[in-house]
């Protein structure tokens, strides 16, 4: 496989992951018993994480570019 796209793949799983932890902050997922369940530092944290891991797919996009050409 190639590096771009492994890297793209990776950036996609932590922003799913971001996202999951975003909507556990606004109690919209998740068991209540989780310690981010309703807690507005893993609102933030979520979404830090989400835009972390979309600089990551378009590095991964970037770099599959550079080396196709």
């Amino acid at each position: 496989m190639k590096l771009g796209i492994t890297i793209a793949i990776i950036g996609g799983i932590i922003a799913i992951l971001g996202t999951i932890f975003h909507f556990q902050g606004y109690s919209v997922i998740g068991p209540q018993s989780s310690f981010m369940y309703s807690n507005p530092d893993w609102i933030t944290y979520g979404l830090q994480i989400m835009f972390a891991g979309i600089g990551i797919i378009v590095s991964g996009i970037i770099i599959q570019i550079i080396r196709r050409n």
